[in-house]
């Protein structure tokens, strides 16, 4: 399944000019608030006629300006789950569920109802109605609404915004879960960094109405070109890892294509395929091993890139298997190490500073 997009679209004081290929899997558009991300989607949906566009779902064209093609919105067949859930309040979880199937067509695949009830984990709340249910478990149905449309691709416009912390780690598994297991394309918009890395398997970065950069996650977040549109403290790389064993301490010892690393307080079995998320902020860049050191994660690099002007630079590091990480260091600390593209060194993670997101 691909979605192919390309929009030209003019506001009063805003214009937008985007364009990006998003295969299989949950593609999230990231962005300050205003950047266009959901005129985007309203656009794919169908609930914005573009003044330029072509917008093609798995090779059907949804819109095309210049051959004056325009899908309805009931006939496009894209299931949009709002922030707010929107559900009927004077039905049941079980008959908003059921409104779902109203829209599938006749013939088409996907997860049944029963499917749909054990992914989500909503099976507990089929009598009740909206009003008994909290900010999360409405998120869940109004998603297995959604999915029960029989959907070829799946719309998510910050559906975990509203949600305290809590509420939002109690989501994220059952948004995995919808990843990994439906196979349904999944446009995302959040501005959370944390919720982008944990689910996305593409990222589009979006500026002004203007795509400034869309493709792997792993590649765009360990770049330090995609920084600007991050916030300082939330700038880091995503590292693929399997959990390879619990250590007697506590400790889980996590085995990635660089080498192993520790992590604290993670309870998920061993064999679990997860997301190490490592903040540019907590590398630390040294030409030999750290000797009698209380940290504990330390890989061989060789630096890639060097990058930013002032007192601190992002340094992009290379690891053994091809992943990279970022390192946000001093000026002054790459002159008195020599760093430059090329040269061998090593990363130092603290294991605090590993943030675990399954993957």
């Amino acid at each position: 399944m691909m979605l192919s997009v390309a929009l030209r679209h003019r506001f009063p004081g805003f214009a937008l000019d985007a364009a990006f290929d998003a295969p299989a899997g949950i593609t999230a558009l990231f962005g300050r608030s205003g950047s266009g991300k959901t005129t985007i989607v309203n656009a794919v949906a169908g609930l914005l006629r573009p003044d330029h566009g072509r917008i093609v779902v798995d090779g059907r064209v949804l819109t095309d300006s210049a051959a004056g093609v325009m899908v309805p919105v009931r006939s496009r067949r894209i299931g949009y789950v709002f922030q707010d859930a929107r559900l009927f309040p004077h039905m049941t979880v079980r008959r908003n569920l059921a409104y779902g199937t109203r829209f599938a067509p006749p013939g088409a695949t996907g997860p049944s109802g029963g499917e749909v009830v054990e992914m989500l984990g909503i099976g507990r709340l089929l009598d009740r109605r909206p009003a008994l249910l909290s900010g999360g478990e409405k998120a869940r149905v109004a998603i297995g609404r959604a999915l029960l449309s029989r959907p070829r691709l799946l719309i998510l416009d910050e559906p975990l915004a509203s949600l305290d912390a809590a509420r939002r780690a109690e989501i994220l598994p059952y948004v995995e879960s919808l990843r990994d297991r439906t196979g349904i394309p999944v446009l995302y918009i959040s501005h959370a960094i944390s919720e982008v890395a944990r689910l996305a398997t593409t990222l589009v970065l979006i500026d002004a109405g203007r795509v400034t950069r869309a493709g792997a996650l792993e590649d765009l977040l360990s770049d330090p070109a995609s920084a600007a549109l991050l916030d300082p403290d939330e700038v880091g790389a995503v590292l693929p890892g399997i959990i390879a064993a619990h250590e007697p301490d506590g400790l889980a010892r996590i085995a990635t294509a660089a080498g192993d690393l520790l992590v604290p307080g993670l309870a998920a079995p061993v064999g679990r395929a997860l997301r190490l998320r490592i903040r540019a902020a907590e590398v630390i860049v040294s030409l030999a091993p750290p000797q009698d050191s209380s940290v504990l994660n330390v890989l061989p690099v060789t630096v890639a890139r060097i990058e930013g002007e002032g007192a601190t630079v992002l340094v992009q590091l290379r690891l053994h298997g091809g992943a990279a990480l970022l390192a946000r260091i001093t000026q002054r600390s790459v002159d008195a190490l020599r760093l430059a593209p090329g040269v061998r060194c090593h990363a130092t993670v603290k294991s605090a500073g590993l943030v675990q997101g399954a993957g």
